[in-house]
């Protein structure tokens, strides 16, 4: 079923039902995208865009894995260790800084993200990468006043969609 464009003659008439229904219709392409990306190679949507990317950023740290995944640096961690785990990754120290890492993915690594159809990052992140600015700004705007009424937990916003 097609998605029906809200017009502006017809904007008052939305209700809030319709944009529940429009938040589900998100979330359920969400879930659909890791869910898929799971059956196909054992590995959570997290897993797999923190793979991809040491694939394309080889010797990145754990810092640039939190920063691009916009995640706190113990949950970069634990995504990780679950990768050294499973061997798809090394971990060494960096030569200019014993204190810090640099990440390489393994033949394995690079085997299985060849498996994953779609973006390693989700397919929200995708979609929102494609919007114009205003569209994204205004987006933006309006899930701040969504989440100042839901008196949500701002600290959710460091947590993987995979995850939720």
């Amino acid at each position: 079923m097609p998605i029906k464009k809200i017009t502006k003659p017809e904007q008052d008439l939305v209700l809030p039902a319709q944009v529940l229904r429009r938040f589900r219709v998100v979330f359920n392409a969400v879930r659909t995208h890791f869910r898929d990306m799971e059956k196909q190679v054992g590995l959570g949507g997290a897993q797999v865009w923190a793979l991809g990317i040491i694939k394309t950023n080889p010797g990145i740290g754990m810092g640039g894995i939190a920063k691009n995944m916009e995640i706190h640096q113990s949950t970069a961690s634990n995504l990780i260790k679950a990768l050294l785990k499973k061997e798809l990754i090394v971990m060494t120290k960096a030569p200019e800084d014993r204190r810090n890492v640099c990440l390489k993915i393994l033949p394995a690594g690079s085997a299985l993200l060849k498996k994953v159809s779609g973006p390693f990052e989700g397919v929200l992140p995708a979609a929102l990468g494609e919007l114009k600015e205003s569209t994204l700004e205004r987006l933006d705007q309006d899930l701040s006043e969504l989440i100042i009424l839901l008196k949500a937990d701002l600290g959710a916003e460091e947590i993987p969609l995979a995850s939720i």
